[in-house]
């Protein structure tokens, strides 16, 4: 099926009835965070990987485990540390000694849902070898390539008040993220329901999926089938741009507090993230709301500001809005 092939009727309603499972089996394990749980179905939908970022506390490791739960999927968590190895994480070959010869032993990353939590608190070398299985949806162990499963999604958390002892991501490889979500505490209704939730023992019941992997390589299919007229890819593109060249565009004392702006692989997360965007929306085309609305998801990890800007506490969102309203919308 072609981006140019419009959906049907009847497969927008397959779509809405499969997101609709997912999200039951989401709310079941994680009160409130509905913006997470769009930013993650955006994510499955496009086959992107996700940053997290917050304090402690808001359900990143739940929500991920709930996602992969809902669709059937292997999940795998892998807790990052400094003397995390490459080969904990791809896997490497190991002697079998009942049968003479070396084998090889899959590392965690080969899952439909990988999590690294608080992936900066493992070294370079060790976060570059997730590149390859990222970009790739692939792994190179003794030689030999093994291909990931599918859908295949990373969710990588990252604590941004314990700074300590961690290895800041380099650009290369936050680019490699497609969305970036910052998540705040639940209200106090939301905190009082999980509680409630706990005492209930509604989380110390059986995990049951809600689609299956077909089902969520469907969607997939269906998300890249979504519509985008030529007046809105260079809205996108226009988008990106304005971001490299922030001068023609913003107010001189604005501009200069951005540093880089954003790569062509945000023209393609837009892109993909729109599409996504307006199929949970049941629709299918696109329309320019589906591509402000996760704007700073795109962008917040790709456009980066200057010290002053910092010194100023100025943040990227304030930029990315300034830029996006300067864009003429189609």
């Amino acid at each position: 099926m072609s981006p140019t092939s419009r959906i049907s009727k009847d497969q927008l309603e397959r779509a809405r009835s499969l997101v609709a499972s997912v999200d039951k089996g989401f709310e079941t394990k994680v009160v409130g965070q509905r913006r997470l749980r769009e930013t993650l179905l955006i994510g499955l939908l496009t086959s992107g990987h996700v940053l997290l970022e917050s304090v402690p506390g808001p359900a990143k490791t739940t929500a991920a485990h709930a996602l992969a739960t809902a669709i059937g999927g292997a999940f795998k968590r892998i807790q990052c540390t400094p003397d995390l190895l490459p080969s904990d994480i791809v896997g490497t070959r190991v002697y079998d000694a009942s049968r003479g010869k070396f084998v090889t032993q899959l590392g965690p990353v080969h899952a439909n849902f990988v999590l690294l939590d608080e992936i900066n608190r493992s070294s370079a070398k060790t976060q570059s070898a997730m590149l390859e299985a990222m970009q790739e949806r692939q792994t190179s162990i003794g030689g030999r390539v093994f291909k990931l499963p599918e859908p295949f999604l990373v969710l990588a958390t990252q604590n941004p008040i314990e700074q300590e002892g961690t290895y800041v991501l380099p650009e290369a490889q936050l680019d490699r993220f497609m969305l970036k979500d910052l998540l705040d505490y639940p209200s106090p209704a939301e905190e009082a329901e999980v509680v409630r939730r706990i005492d209930a023992g509604v989380f110390d019941q059986p995990d049951r999926a809600m689609i299956d992997v077909a089902d969520a390589r469907e969607l997939q299919r269906l998300a890249g089938s979504v519509y985008p007229d030529k007046a809105i890819l260079d809205y996108i593109t226009f988008i990106v741009a304005a971001t490299r060249t922030p001068g023609k565009v913003m107010p001189p004392e604005m501009a200069r507090y951005v540093e880089i702006g954003a790569s062509p692989r945000a023209s393609i997360a837009f892109a993909k993230a729109s599409r996504a965007a307006a199929l949970l929306r049941g629709r299918d085309h696109v329309i320019p709301e589906d591509v402000r609305h996760p704007a700073h998801r795109v962008l917040r990890h790709r456009v980066l500001l200057t010290y002053e800007a910092t010194a100023d506490d100025v943040r990227v969102e304030t930029i990315i809005d300034a830029v996006v309203r300067a864009v003429r919308t189609p």
